[in-house]
């Protein structure tokens, strides 16, 4: 089970947008990055196509690694880490500073 899941509220706790918070959009385990709402915004420059035929710059949103955000727990509204534990056999993510069952 992962610990951080799409629509999660996290917020960054190191890099260029620290203290931001946002929506997980997507999550790649593989690489160990995510993309988040409105955080590590990006210039990128793209070519004219027939769908945009100015081309020209854009902002849009980039990875990033998951060791620089941190979830926001549904009791206190503060970052915490979480744990899984089981119950009734079942994984469930849990709130390490409060306790309180993350869905």
């Amino acid at each position: 089970m992962q610990k951080l899941k799409k629509n999660d509220e996290v917020v960054v706790i190191a890099g260029k947008d620290k203290g931001k918070t946002g929506k997980v959009l997507n999550v790649n385990l593989k690489t160990r990055k995510v993309m988040v709402q409105g955080i590590n915004i990006v210039k990128k420059t793209i070519k004219p196509t027939q769908e945009n035929p100015t081309g020209g710059i854009v902002d849009k949103e980039a990875a990033i690694h998951i060791s620089n955000i941190a979830l926001i727990s549904p009791k206190t509204k503060k970052a915490t880490r979480v744990r899984i534990e089981k119950k009734d056999g079942k994984n469930i993510r849990v709130a390490a500073k409060c306790g309180s069952v993350i869905e």
